[in-house]
Order: C-alpha cells, then structure tokens, then sequence
C-alpha cells in the first residue's frame, strides 16, 4: 500500500505527541526531527524534508499550539495542512481547450508506463463523457503501436496511427483527423528511451512545437523514488511540462516521489496510477492523499468509488426491500459485486476513517467473497430467498456441492444473520440511505461523513 512505511514511522512519532497533555519547544523539535527521518527513509528529497519539518516546527512552537487545550492534535493538523500544500494544495485539472480538440502530449522514459496510461486517461475521459482518440507515435520500439491498438480496443478508444512515418507528421495528422471526426481529446503517445537524451528531447520538442499541446504529461514510475524526482526535473527543463502522472502508487510504501516531485519540479501531480487494471487511474488530491499517509483515511474517495460501482437500478430495488426489511442471499451477491468494482477490498477498506489504520494486510482476505459465492451458487432458487429453511441436511448439500466444509456455511449463514441486522437499522423509518442526496451532502461536508463512517467501526460482518 502507498505510503505504508511513511504512515507507521508518523503514527509512533505521534503516538507520544499525543500522550502529552503540555507540550513544549523541545517536545516539538523531538517530534520534527523523527519526522524528517521517516521523510528520508520514505526516500523523499532531503531539501525538501528539511523545509517541510521547519515550517512545521515555526507553526507549531507558537502560543496558540502550547497553549492550546489538545496540542498534540493541534501539531498533527499542522502537518496535515503542510503534508497538502507539499503536495500542491490543490486538484490540478486536465486542461479543456477552447476549441477543440485539446491535444495531451504524454512522455517519459521507456517502461514508465506510458502507453498503458495513456489508454487509462483515454477510459477516464471516455466516462467523464468525451471522446478520446489515441495517437501512436512510438515508432521506435518493437510492437508499440500493436500495444497501443490492444489497450486502446479494451477500453473503447480509436488508434491513429501511421506505421513508422516520423511522430512529428503522425501527430499533426492525428489532429487535423480529430478535428474532421469530432474527437475532443488527442492522447500522444510518443517514444521513450531508457534515460533521458538529446534525440528524444529533440523529437519531443519538434512534436511540441508543431501541434502545440495543451497539456505535457510525464509519466514516471513511482517505486524508482529519488530517480523518478531526477528525470521530472530533468524533462521540465528541457521540455517544460504540465502535470506528472505517477504509476504504481499502489506498490510504493515509502511515496517519496509524490512527496517530492512538486517541491522540485514545481509541477502538479495530476494522475495517479493505483493498479494493472485499466480504470486504475485516479485524480491527485493532495489534501485526501495527506489524510492517508497520516492514517485518517479518505472518506470522499471512498464515496466516489462506491458511486462508480453503484448500480443505480439494483440500488433502486435494494431501497425497496430495505423499507420492507427484506434483504436475501441473492441481494448479498449483488453488494459482492458492487464492491469487487470498486476495486481491491484491501485498498478499499483502508479508505474509511477509523478502520484502514486498525487492519492489517493479513487480516484482509481478498478471496472471501469468491467462497461465499461459492456456497450462495451452491444453493436453491428458494433456499437463496429464504435462508431460515437451510436445516442440517442441506447444509451438508450445498457444502459439498461447492467443495467446502459445513462450518464453512454455517459461517456464511451467521455472517449474513449479522449483516440483516445492519440492513434493519438502515432500512427502516428515517434510517440513513444512500441517495445522490446524501452523497453530495457528505462531499461537501466530509468531517460529518468521517464521523458516519467511523461509525460503522466494528460492525463489519465478514470480518474485515
């Protein structure tokens, strides 16, 4: 998970921040100096580490911080506020141009990611409701435009293509085909080279200077830390890019990358890639990406995912069998569904606010839903809709129909015993429900959505 060792060496340095009802200079310097160490084991920047713990440490050793009634939690909401302006304060948005279409330029170094990424922005503009087309102008490395075409076909998107004609002419081409047909989005995907040089800054210049992009995206593998900050820096001066988008976020614990490309680039993280699968592709937010590294969750991304994978007409249904407190093992399949959509269970769970920081990698079985699929498949239409007649005899039925032990079932059945309960508590007169309503309202109020979600603390049927 990102920033996972980040997290830990923070959470004990605050740990006793906390425990502390006076704080005083020397508490606060302790505290800075542990940080700044877990920054550089994160594999952040040095200058930046040391500027970011000595604004901290100004902020904090003010009267309003030790004099204050909570000054550990104080100290904690200035890192917070400090960890987000590192980050860039704010969303940075993909540019729109003012007739279109708006041409991203996207580069990098060979096996950054590129391609692959330019058909995850592709899907992303494809659901915001635009119409992307793909440009290959990787000419050089072998089966670049088949991969181009393959990625591009799996999410929908039409490939202009060339053969090996010189990327300058493919991409002028690709705009003026753009501008014929309708496309409001031009995605370039040009060439990488294994480390920056003066012939492929030479051909991306020429390239940004015929068809004048509106946004220069580099795309830079997280894991590689410190480097990746080098080759940013590297293509800005050169170059002169826009925005960054960072691959594989989901396997870097340390974040050193996010934490540091914007205070040495001055360029926004824009795109953040969070897994193989093609709509893992996420806007950078730095104010929810800090509530994560210091393990307070991200409530609002939680709720844009579970958006996502609502399915708005079975939730429809799901209302109506709540005001009636009906809920059965075929609606229990359906929410297996919608949460395998919202992606991994375990980097789902670690979004909600007072949960992700007590579970553990080991506590989150990513297969249990596929065992109580199993046993649901293994049962009747009418034991499925009624599960109070599954008696002894069927239990061993519909066990060793699925290949799984009667404990197994029993398990499922008083899992699901629980989760009706939870299902009544919501379902009945002026009980909470997950309308459009509710959902803007916790958007905009997301201090009253983490109190909600860190409700449900414990109550978890399956577990996790």
């Amino acid at each position: 998970m990102a920033f996972e060792g980040l997290s830990e060496r923070l959470e004990n340095s605050f740990k006793r921040l906390r425990a502390k009802g006076k704080l005083t200079e020397a508490d606060v310097k302790e505290a800075m100096r542990e940080v700044r160490l877990a920054l550089l084991e994160a594999d952040v920047n040095y200058k930046v580490a040391k500027e970011f713990t000595k604004k901290v440490t100004d902020r904090a050793v003010g009267a309003d911080v030790m004099e204050s009634l909570t000054p550990g939690q104080m100290v904690i909401k200035i890192v917070n506020e400090e960890l987000t302006q590192l980050m860039g304060g704010s969303e940075s948005r993909l540019a729109i141009a003012n007739h279109p279409p708006t041409i991203v330029m996207m580069c990098g170094l060979q096996g950054s990611g590129k391609t692959t990424h330019s058909a995850k922005l592709a899907l992303k503009l494809k659901k915001e409701g635009h119409r992307p087309l793909l440009v290959a102008c990787d000419v050089y490395r072998p089966a670049a435009i088949k991969q181009l075409q393959v990625v591009g076909e799996q999410v929908g998107a039409p490939v202009f293509e060339m053969g090996t004609e010189n990327p300058v002419k493919i991409s002028e081409e690709a705009v003026k085909y753009a501008k014929d047909h309708g496309y409001d989005y031009v995605i370039i995907d040009t060439a990488g080279r294994l480390h920056v040089d003066e012939a492929l800054m030479a051909e991306l210049t020429n390239i940004r200077a015929t068809v004048h992009p509106h946004e220069i995206l580099l795309v830079i593998d997280s894991m590689t830390g410190q480097d990746a900050v080098n080759v940013a820096k590297s293509f800005n001066e050169t170059l002169g890019i826009d925005g960054v988008i960072l691959t594989k976020l989901d396997g870097d614990t340390r974040g050193g990358a996010a934490l540091s490309v914007r205070a040495v680039t001055g360029k926004p993280i824009k795109f953040v890639g969070t897994g193989e699968k093609l709509d893992n592709l996420e806007a950078f937010h730095p104010s929810r990406m800090a509530s994560r590294i210091l393990g307070m969750g991200d409530v609002l991304s939680f709720i844009e995912k579970a958006e996502l994978a609502l399915d708005e007409k079975k939730a429809a249904e799901l209302e109506k069998k709540l005001s009636k407190n009906k809920f059965d093992l075929n609606d229990l399949l359906d929410q297996f569904e919608q949460i395998e959509r919202m992606g991994s269970l375990k980097d789902t769970i670690k979004l909600i606010p007072g949960i992700g920081k007590q579970i553990k990698d080991e506590d989150i079985d990513e297969k249990a839903f596929d065992r109580f699929r199993a046993i649901i498949y293994s049962m009747t239409k009418e034991e499925r809709s009624h599960p109070e007649i599954i008696n002894p005899s069927r239990k061993r039925r519909i066990a060793a129909g699925c290949g799984k032990k009667v404990e197994d079932v029993n398990k499922l059945l008083a899992q699901f015993k629980q989760m009706q309960k939870m299902v009544k508590q919501i379902g009945g007169k002026g009980g909470p429900k997950m309308s459009k309503k509710m959902r803007r309202m916790m958007q905009q109020n997301p201090e009253m959505a983490e109190k909600l979600m860190g409700n449900v603390k414990g109550q978890n049927p399956f577990g996790f």
